[in-house]
């Protein structure tokens, strides 16, 4: 075990500022050590991608399978030559629109680039963070940065420090506090190969809807897309277990209406059969219909604190709880409104690692719509069943 320092900065510090507080972590990098940092995504666990030695201790930290490759993070357009063999002609429209920000293009990677950072692969996932704080430490160490999310390997995504450091204190060498990153879900990873469609490998910050206004012809793989059949990766996510909290997580697909009504049978069945803590991972809306319809089973909940406008914490009007619950026999994680689908993706990894807090032995999940960032949203609950969905009219698909 190595000693993880810490560095606490504000995202809206002025840049100078910044570059001046994060003098030690670009240090950090430059010798061939791991930093952890926030993005506007996901926090990032982050070595000098150019440092073979650096980035396999990333692999390490994690104890992330080697065949998984990383995504290059760049602060300036200017450090993305380098790295690949060529620019398809779609690469600067898209780098204009999106850039910085949370979309990732899958490119020929040129020798400059490990194989260690590819997997082997002859292509390169490479991206420029919008975030203040990662932009802002990758100009300080003066070179690309490899860095995967910043979690042990499969488990639910960090957004916050706190995550990083449950997960990782002790295994990196620092982590920069930034606050709670904003998305919550990581970047859109789209491969532009030399010949056939752009491609959505893995959909996330930026939507398929907002790259079709680019390249019309971009196609993207359903919220099933990329399972561990898949032999040789192009992007993180496709293969092995990814974004699972601790307990067994069931995902319930269909009609909402339906999908409510199947997951208050599953619930009553698990509760009378007595096998331990029940999780349960819904929107503000099932919580409030729940309430409504079945006040016993959400009084176990609510007798220690929660409520569903948002608990008895003293939380402001609108906002979430930051604790959903410890109840003995169920624990009730809220992700927000269906409405609002950029709070459900900026709150689900959140209420995952609420729910492995509160001890639950097992999470029934209700699905999203998949447009828009639902589409993410659905992909991530999706590999965190890991083939556990319960769909109202036909059987899961792995």
């Amino acid at each position: 075990m190595s000693h993880t320092s810490y560095v606490s900065v504000e995202p809206t510090w002025r840049r100078e500022a910044l570059l001046e507080a994060l003098r030690d972590p670009a240090a950090v990098l430059r010798a061939g050590g791991t930093v952890a940092f926030p993005t506007e995504t996901v926090y990032g666990l982050g070595a000098n991608a150019l440092d073979p030695v650096a980035v396999a201790r990333i692999f390490s930290a994690k104890g992330r399978p080697s065949d998984n490759p990383l995504i290059v993070h760049i602060a300036h357009i200017d450090q993305l030559v380098p790295l690949v063999r060529e620019l398809p002609g779609d690469v600067h429209e898209l780098a204009r629109v999106f850039w910085p920000g949370p979309l990732t293009l899958v490119l020929p990677k040129s020798d400059l680039v490990p194989d260690i950072v590819s997997a082997g692969l002859d292509t390169v996932g490479v991206r420029m963070p919008s975030h203040p704080v990662a932009s802002a430490l990758i100009e300080a160490a003066g070179v690309p940065v490899a860095a995967p999310s910043a979690n042990a390997s499969g488990r639910p995504s960090p957004t916050t420090a706190d995550h990083v450091r449950h997960d990782l204190e002790g295994r990196i060498d620092m982590i920069v506090d930034g606050g709670a990153s904003g998305i919550g879900v990581e970047s859109t990873v789209l491969e532009l190969p030399q010949h056939g469609a752009p491609t959505v490998l893995r959909p996330g910050g930026v939507s398929i809807e907002r790259l079709k206004a680019v390249i019309p012809d971009v196609r993207a793989l359903d919220a099933f897309g990329g399972t561990d059949d898949v032999v040789a990766p192009r992007s993180p996510g496709l293969k092995h277990r990814h974004y699972s909290p601790s307990a067994p997580l069931w995902l319930f697909i269909g009609d909402h209406s339906a999908q409510l009504e199947a997951m208050i049978a599953r619930a009553d069945a698990i509760l009378s059969e007595a096998h331990g803590k029940l999780g349960m991972l819904i929107s503000d809306e099932t919580a409030a219909t729940l309430e409504n319809s079945r006040p016993d089973l959400f009084a176990a909940a609510v007798a220690t604190g929660i409520a569903a406008d948002g608990g008895a914490d003293g939380a402001a009007d609108g906002a979430v709880a930051a604790a959903d619950v410890t109840a003995d026999a169920v624990a009730i994680a809220r992700v927000g409104s269906r409405e609002r689908l950029e709070e459900v993706a900026s709150l689900l990894f959140l209420r995952m690692r609420e729910l492995d807090q509160a001890g639950v032995n097992v999470i029934l999940a209700e699905s999203y719509p998949s447009s828009g960032i639902g589409l993410a949203i659905m992909n991530r609950l999706v590999r965190a069943a890991g083939g556990r969905c319960v769909f109202v009219q036909h059987q899961c698909r792995k």
